[in-house]
């Protein structure tokens, strides 16, 4: 340790966008690695990680979130740390341009963990967040995917776990939904134990994938309580997936670390953008 992995959604891939997609991830990676290569938190590593994955548009997250049936975007968002298990969430956020920023904050107050709706866009606009536009959201690709009912090359979610030189853990999530879902859906991705889930005596998971499903698993804290025994986090993440498709039929992706540092990812969908990095490395992995 320390170690930190990204990911950019389970879903099909686009070959249009895997070029930017790749990119994207390699920045998040190397801003994520900076302020655990300084000596940072891994809280804060995966806050900077998945606020980049937000500002890029090939991502279904932030700028670039997939459109609801109505033609809008509806942004869920978590983070979590491992020490005290402190967490922050958010859902269906309209009006803030990264609602990773606002579960952020959520954690460092204290007190309330989930707010949702126009709640949430309040509590970040006078907590400091700029507002924005549902226009400032919405990208051309995605206006054209949902005109023509493409919501299947969608990657859906962005997530980051890390674990830092002092072996603290932390994960954050942050999604779009599902192309053309009803407006007020929620689905795994601000659910703490769900989507998100940090623990120091286990590990961090983020998932990604069929939201439904992987709430009725509860897939994050199923695959922390795989590494309860010393497992090593790339076997944990493909039983934790091979779970959720045996028990729910779902199709989804999952990245982990451990306090070790180290790091196991796992899918069921045809392919989901994924890289790390660790201190035993010169170079961060970035694939799909």
């Amino acid at each position: 340790r320390p170690a930190l992995a990204v990911h950019g959604g389970a879903g099909l891939a686009d070959p249009a966008i895997r070029d930017a997609q790749r990119a994207g991830a390699g920045a998040a990676l190397a801003a994520g690695w900076q302020v655990l290569h300084a000596g940072g938190s891994a809280l804060d590593a995966v806050c900077v990680a998945v606020r980049i994955l937000e500002d890029c548009p090939v991502f279904n997250a932030g700028t670039g979130s997939c459109l609801t049936a109505d033609g809008r975007v509806e942004m869920d968002a978590s983070v979590a740390e491992g020490t005290t298990l402190r967490a922050g969430a958010v859902a269906l956020v309209t009006r803030t341009r990264h609602p990773v920023a606002i579960a952020r904050g959520l954690l460092d107050r204290g007190g309330t963990v989930f707010l949702a709706g126009d709640a949430a866009d309040a509590w970040a606009h006078a907590h400091g967040l700029a507002p924005c536009t549902q226009e400032d959201l919405i990208t051309a690709r995605q206006r054209e995917l949902w005109a023509r009912g493409r919501a299947g090359l969608n990657t859906g979610t962005v997530g980051a776990v890390a674990v830092d030189g002092r072996g603290h853990t932390a994960a954050a999530t942050s999604t779009g939904g599902i192309m053309g879902k009803p407006s007020g859906r929620i689905g795994d991705s601000p659910v703490i134990g769900a989507g998100t889930c940090a623990d120091d005596g286990l590990g961090a998971a983020s998932a990604t994938g069929e939201g439904e499903a992987i709430l009725r698993l509860g897939l994050g804290r199923h695959a922390l309580a795989l590494l309860a025994d010393g497992r090593d986090p790339a076997v944990a993440a493909v039983e934790a997936i091979a779970a959720l498709e045996r028990r729910t039929g779902g199709r989804g992706g999952l990245i982990l670390v451990d306090p070790l540092g180290r790091i196991g990812s796992a899918c069921n969908a045809p392919a989901m953008a994924w890289g790390w990095m660790r201190a035993d490395r010169d170079a961060p992995a970035i694939g799909f």
